[in-house]
């Protein structure tokens, strides 16, 4: 099999499903977010005595985005072919661990020379800052609950967000910013287009908050080179799930939830 040649001889019902294959998980995945947004706005209460579901509604919808896009994942995953070689397993390894390390540098630089407050100026653009608020598990004072919301942590971002975003950035968004008013499941994954390479990094980076805009453009750019190298999309969700298993242990091992 050939990673790089397009699918073939897609009818209009075949291409729609493909499309939604790819498109549906990653929108739903941000409705999640979106609506995370609106429930905290209502009952987020950031208080020692408030009840963990208010005092961060993200510990009841990060599980339901999980389960419902994992849900969605199984149900296309006919659809989607990931062309993974050992090869290119190695090279994802690698990369991934090079483009989170890259991403997390400005945190420990805070650290490493003992910055307090907020940097502003390039330091701030660059996202240099101490990353603790966020998703935290300690409010859970039960065991059972702080490892359930880990896991799901975990689970949510090792597994759910590789696979949802790399089929809609690379499986889908790269193809189609390549040949929108045509037939664009008639490009072979991986195109070297410097026009998909800017739409779809730049959109990488703006999913992101600002202070990890310059690591999500160094990520993005490398994820983008592993694509056209490798021609697999299973190499670019390896990839993808390098990064956040590695951010995630980096995370727990030194309290920076704010990268969560």
């Amino acid at each position: 099999m050939n990673p790089s040649a397009p699918p073939q001889d897609l009818s209009g019902d075949a291409a729609d499903r493909l499309t939604k294959a790819h498109v549906v998980p990653f929108s739903v995945f941000m409705g999640f977010m979106i609506l995370l947004q609106l429930v905290s706005a209502w009952i987020a209460w950031d208080h020692p005595e408030a009840p963990w579901w208010r005092r961060d509604p993200a510990h009841f919808v990060y599980p339901l985005q999980t389960l419902t896009c994992l849900g969605l994942l199984l149900h296309y995953r006919k659809s989607y072919r990931f062309d993974l070689s050992l090869k290119w397993s190695l090279a994802a390894l690698v990369f991934g661990a090079v483009g989170i390390g890259f991403w997390l540098l400005p945190t420990t630089l805070y650290d490493h020379w003992g910055l307090t407050g907020k940097p502003g100026g390039w330091l701030g653009w660059l996202g240099v800052d101490a990353r603790t608020k966020g998703f935290d598990p300690g409010v859970f004072s039960d065991p059972l609950a702080w490892w359930a919301a880990v896991c799901f942590r975990f689970l949510r971002a090792v597994v759910v967000v590789a696979f949802v975003e790399e089929i809609f950035w690379r499986g889908f968004l790269m193809r189609f910013v390549c040949d929108w008013e045509g037939d664009y499941w008639k490009q072979p994954f991986g195109r070297r287009s410097w026009k998909s390479y800017l739409v779809v990094t730049g959109l990488f980076m703006l999913a992101h908050s600002p202070g990890d805009y310059a690591g999500a453009f160094v990520y993005g750019s490398l994820t983008w080179l592993l694509c056209v190298l490798s021609r697999s999309l299973g190499a670019c969700v390896l990839m993808h799930a390098t990064a956040n298993l590695l951010m995630g242990l980096y995370i727990m091992a030194y309290g920076k939830y704010g990268l969560w």
